[in-house]
């Protein structure tokens, strides 16, 4: 599967701007990888209060990033299009350079595993900076969660 704008990135993933922060997927193998960016831009809301004499991208958003693209991986498993998700954890995260308005984070994810609706993955967060600099910028490693999924694989508790 290759270049997903946001309309198709909207058929997976059910947010809508300002919560999607993914702009545009390049390549996606189902079920293994994905590949992508996120351009930040001076209109985000976020670069307003963050910091009005330094701004730069939160690691909140960030983390969202990050996490999307690894939606992707399994989002497009046919079953799985479009359902609500849930991030159980976070490991591993660090960030590494700032990101500042006019740069590009190009962010690959990787699906280590899938299984009854529970997804372990890891991200890479790669910067293009307009300003010149470059490399990694951020990683993380997640759990994330399809809890319709869940609740029909769960065990039933007893009835008091």
């Amino acid at each position: 599967m290759k270049d997903l704008d946001v309309i198709k990135i909207r058929e997976y993933i059910p947010l809508t701007p300002p919560s999607l922060m993914i702009d545009f997927v390049e390549e996606v193998e189902i079920g293994k990888y994905a590949r992508g960016y996120k351009n930040f831009t001076y209109t985000e809301s976020f670069f307003i209060s963050h910091f009005p004499d330094d701004p730069n991208v939160p690691s909140g958003a960030i983390i969202d990033c990050m996490s999307q693209m690894l939606l992707m991986t399994f989002l497009t498993i046919d079953k799985n299009k479009g359902l609500m998700t849930a991030c159980l954890k976070i490991d591993n995260a660090e960030f590494r350079q700032k990101i500042m308005p006019g740069d590009k984070l190009n962010v690959e994810a990787r699906l280590d595993s899938y299984k009854r609706g529970v997804a372990k993955g890891s991200v890479k967060g790669y910067l293009h900076s307009i300003a010149g600099g470059g490399g990694l910028a951020c990683q993380a490693n997640f759990v994330i969660v399809i809890p319709k999924i869940l609740q029909q694989v769960a065990p039933k508790g007893k009835e008091s």
